[in-house]
C-alpha cells in the first residue's frame, strides 16, 4: 500500500478506535460485561468495514479513475445496508447487548466518515499533474539525444 494510502487509512483508523474504546467504556460501564462486548464488537466490525470500503476505494480510483465517484458512491450504501442488516440480525441476541453494539457500530461509522472527510480534506493532491506536460513536450520533440 502506498504510503498516502496507508496514511489516509491511518487519519481515518486511529479515531474510530478511539471512539471505540470510549463507547467501549460507557457501555462497560452502563450496561455490564455483555454492553462492553457488544460495543467492542460494533466498534470492530465499522472498523474492518470501512477500512475493506477504503481499500476498495483506493484500487479502484488508480485503476479505473473514471468510474472513482460512481464506486465510492455505491461502496458507502453498500457498508450502510451491510451495517443494517448487522444491527437487524442481532437485535435479539442474548451474547452482547444489542443496544450497545447498535450505538458503538453508529459512532464507529460516523466518526470514519468524519474522520475521512477531515483526511481528504488535509491530503495534498494534485488535481493537475506537473509532470504531464514535460511528458507531452518530450513525445512531441521526440527523444532527446
Amino acid at each position: 500500500m502506498p504510503s498516502n494510502d496507508a496514511r489516509n487509512l491511518l487519519q481515518c483508523a486511529v479515531p474510530t478506535a478511539a471512539a471505540g474504546a470510549i463507547t467501549v467504556a460507557v457501555s462497560g460501564a452502563v450496561a455490564g460485561g455483555k454492553g462492553a462486548l457488544g460495543a467492542a464488537v460494533g466498534a470492530v466490525l465499522a472498523i474492518l468495514f470501512m477500512g475493506i470500503g477504503l481499500y476498495v476505494l483506493q484500487r479502484t480510483a488508480k485503476s479505473l479513475p473514471q468510474l472513482f465517484q460512481a464506486m465510492g458512491l455505491m461502496l458507502y450504501v453498500a457498508q450502510l445496508l451491510l451495517l443494517l442488516i448487522f444491527v437487524g440480525v442481532f437485535k435479539d441476541t442474548s451474547l452482547f447487548n444489542p443496544r450497545s453494539f447498535a450505538a458503538s457500530l453508529v459512532v464507529a461509522t460516523v466518526v470514519w466518515m468524519a474522520a475521512q472527510a477531515r483526511a481528504h480534506m488535509k491530503a495534498k493532491i494534485f488535481y493537475v499533474d506537473p509532470d504531464a506536460e514535460k511528458n507531452e513536450k518530450s513525445e512531441k520533440t521526440g527523444p532527446s539525444s
